[in-house]
């Protein structure tokens, strides 16, 4: 029986500077990753998120490199095999390695691998060997070459220059960690759903697969490693759904502490994919109207509510146009994850912080201001508003709240966690209540509307 060779690091090079050069002509990373062979993706994947946490280093080495910026594939190619090179260590200290998912390969194998990309994209003979001596001086030359990087905040953080002063202004005692903990890939934390299962009966599940577990949250495990979906117990039959632990706290905050009758009329105002529309329907039973703008996305919450065996109305239509959609019925309760930079989330995105644009921040917030106002005439008085985005940036989180604030007698914020900051691996993340945890970044305001 024959069986599938496993595709040679050139093609996954190859195809990976594709990706890498689609996201520097402004296009989602995840949007390339889909349209490539399913044999192909995972391993293009990995290099692909690895490349773009060591983006800014690998091009500022090939500008020492180079005199002149060589054409856009080429580029991509050498700076994704400069972001193998930079890693690369000897046999004893990888043996020490234990950041997990980290790509290491030979120097050698690297340099070999990217000369046979070039071939496999029938670049010219000059064009390989122009790489093969890039990467062969970059080898002999690293500590000086990297030593000469040590002044330039892209190279040294890898990310882009106006997100490194933002965090500076916003997080000025912590957005180091928060810069290198956006570096790190992220754990794989699953929700298990209540309406299945049990969180404990789960973990033993998994547990029996050889897949240890940790708590986290009111419903959360976060997995040792992670796993092929396929591989969980009972995925398929709405067992439990991927989210992290951060967006887990969601519906917690907006449900928790009141009473919750079956005709409570809730609103997801922008519920793509669905994880906190589902969350709220595993733990009360809820007349809810989920909206996205985008016809796709709204699929993907119909896909995932069937497969938890959740029901909910879902329509296609712009939350900050209540006009198209509202019935003038008001609502118990509303979720507001609100379009935003993703600022908080770039461990899992890695592509985003290459996509954004200082100008972007500001196009958000107005986004975000206008959403809040269309939606807060919608709420009953004595109701609450959930705001949340996952973003790190105070403009769009306890900046836009407390605008919000000022201009809305009736709005009264109760406790809430505010921003939530991601922590290197190892370390303690942080809430305002310095909660533990390994989150991703988000900010969450929960708003209540005063009845007089």
């Amino acid at each position: 029986m024959l069986t599938q060779q496993a595709p040679s690091l050139a093609s996954q090079l190859q195809h990976c500077a594709r990706c890498v050069l689609a996201v520097e002509q402004g296009r989602s990373l995840s949007d390339v990753l889909s349209q490539l062979d399913a044999e192909l993706r995972p391993g293009v994947q990995a290099l692909s998120f690895h490349v773009l946490r060591h983006w800014g280093t690998a091009r500022a080495v090939l500008a020492l490199l180079v005199q002149r910026r060589p054409e856009p594939a080429l580029h991509a190619l050498l700076c994704s095999a400069l972001a193998l090179l930079l890693l690369e260590r000897d046999a004893a200290q990888e043996d020490q390695e234990t950041a997990a998912g980290a790509l290491r390969y030979a120097a050698y194998t690297v340099v070999d691998q990217a000369v046979a990309a070039v071939r496999l994209g029938r670049g010219r003979p000059q064009q390989a060997a122009f790489v093969n001596a890039c990467l062969r001086r970059f080898l002999r030359e690293r500590a000086r070459l990297q030593a000469l990087l040590a002044q330039q905040p892209q190279a040294r953080w890898n990310y882009p220059l106006w997100w490194i002063e933002r965090l500076q202004r916003d997080h000025p005692a912590r957005w180091q960690g928060i810069l290198q903990a956006g570096n790190q890939a992220g754990p794989m934390t699953l929700r298990v759903n209540r309406r299945r299962t049990d969180r404990s009966s789960y973990r033993q599940d998994l547990l029996q697969l050889g897949c240890k577990s940790s708590l986290v949250g009111d419903d959360g495990l976060v997995l040792e490693a992670a796993q092929p979906v396929q591989r969980l117990p009972g995925f398929a039959q709405g067992a439990c759904s991927v989210q992290d632990a951060a967006a887990q706290l969601a519906a917690g905050l907006l449900l928790d502490g009141r009473s919750w009758g079956p005709h409570a009329r809730v609103l997801d105002a922008c519920a793509a994919p669905g994880g906190k529309t589902a969350h709220l329907l595993e733990r009360a039973e809820l007349d809810l109207l989920a909206l996205d703008v985008d016809a796709r996305r709204c699929e993907r919450i119909h896909d995932n509510l069937q497969r938890l065996g959740l029901c909910a109305q879902v329509r296609c239509a712009d939350a900050a146009r209540p006009a198209d959609w509202w019935d003038g019925r008001a609502f118990d309760a509303i979720l507001l994850d609100a379009p935003c930079s993703a600022s908080g989330i770039v461990r899992r995105h890695p592509d985003v912080r290459w996509l954004r644009r200082a100008s972007d921040i500001e196009a958000l917030v107005a986004i975000q201001r206008r959403l809040l106002e269309a939606l807060w005439p919608l709420l009953k008085p004595g109701g609450r508003l959930l705001y949340c985005t996952c973003s790190v940036f105070r403009a769009e989180g306890e900046q836009q709240v407390q605008a919000f604030l000022e201009r809305h007698r009736q709005a009264v914020l109760s406790p809430s966690p505010g921003h939530l900051l991601p922590a290197v691996r190892g370390s303690v993340g942080e809430l305002n209540d310095n909660r533990p945890g390994d989150y991703d970044g988000f900010f969450y305001a929960c708003i209540d509307k005063a009845l007089a």
